[in-house]
This record gives C-alpha cells, sequence and structure tokens, in this order.
C-alpha cells in the first residue's frame, strides 16, 4: 500500500474512532490528574500514540481502548515524575470538586457541606479517590472506570461502596447527613 493511502485510511480510522471519544478522554485525564493543563497533556500524548496504532485496532470497543492508552501513559508519566514534599504546616490543595452536577439543590447546599465534602474527598486513599471521581463526578459506568484504571469491575464496585461508607461517616459526624435509625 502506498504511503499516501495508509495515512488516509489511518486518518480516516482516527475520525472514525477517536476523535468521538475526545471528551471522555479530556474527563477521564481531569480526573486522574486534578489539573486542566495536564490534563490536556496527558490527553494529547493519549492522542498521538492512538493515532499511531489506529492502523492496528481492530474497531470493537473504542473508548476501551483509549481509556487503556491513557491509563499506561498516565502510568508512565506517573514513574517518572518524583515525589513532592510538602513544608511542615503546608496543605495540599484540592481543586473545586464537586460530587454532583450543578441543580437547583446545589444552589442550597452550605459552605460548610462542600468543605467537609471535599475535605472527605481529599483525605480517602488515591485509589478510592479516583474511583469517586470516575464514577461518580464523570458519570462513567463501573467497567469504563475499571478499563480506565486497569483493575476489575468489582474492585471498583468495592472501592466505590468504601469511598461513599467514608464521605457518608465524615457528613454524619459534622451532622450533615440522617444517622441511621435503630429500629
Amino acid at each position: 500500500m502506498t504511503e499516501p493511502a495508509r495515512e488516509h485510511r489511518q486518518s480516516t480510522a482516527f475520525d472514525r474512532y477517536v476523535v468521538p471519544e475526545i471528551p471522555v478522554l479530556y474527563r477521564v485525564a481531569l480526573s486522574l490528574t486534578g489539573q486542566p493543563a495536564d490534563a490536556e497533556d496527558l490527553v494529547q500524548d493519549t492522542l498521538v500514540r492512538a493515532y499511531r496504532a489506529v492502523d492496528r485496532f481492530d474497531g470493537a470497543h473504542p473508548r476501551a481502548w483509549l481509556l487503556t492508552i491513557m491509563r499506561h501513559t498516565h502510568l508512565n508519566r506517573v514513574r517518572g515524575r518524583s515525589a513532592v514534599l510538602l513544608r511542615d504546616g503546608e496543605v495540599a490543595e484540592l481543586s473545586d470538586v464537586r460530587l454532583v452536577a450543578p441543580s437547583a439543590e446545589d444552589l442550597v447546599v452550605s459552605d460548610v457541606f462542600e468543605a467537609v465534602v471535599v475535605e472527605a474527598l481529599g483525605a480517602l486513599p488515591d485509589k478510592h479517590r479516583a474511583v469517586v471521581t470516575l464514577v461518580d463526578v464523570e458519570g462513567l459506568s463501573y467497567q469504563e472506570a475499571a478499563d480506565a484504571l486497569g483493575v476489575p469491575r468489582g474492585t471498583i464496585m468495592s472501592r466505590l461502596h468504601r469511598a461513599r461508607a467514608r464521605i457518608r461517616t465524615r457528613l454524619t459526624a459534622a451532622g450533615l447527613a440522617p444517622r441511621k435509625r435503630l429500629m
């Protein structure tokens, strides 16, 4: 096959399988990195790798294929970075994280509630925070989150259950969630 024909086939496949998934890739990248600029870089690196490999892609499950590429790209980037230590008294700040899309109820929710939720989310281990972000914030299915993180679907369900329980416990302790009734 001639080079122009191969490039045309590659470009067509990229447009068909990859381009429609870019918004999902960005949302997942943002949940993995926590920073818009880092998310954009991760998506860009993922798109470059996908473009190079699209002619070998069979066309089945493009989202899972792309999320796998993203996961591997992200892991390679994380391995390449050194740990950042905080000085005594210094606290890492979380970006404005919301557990649900804005609604009429959000307008009523107090700053105290949001502060407790952000604190509870920040206190979660990374593996639990990632699952809550992907499923509850980004709206990915359990299987999509499993593909993005490279773990079984059951692990996603288990981590999500534990993470939600920890958040609920913090809200209850702050008097912001109903306590369970004893029957």
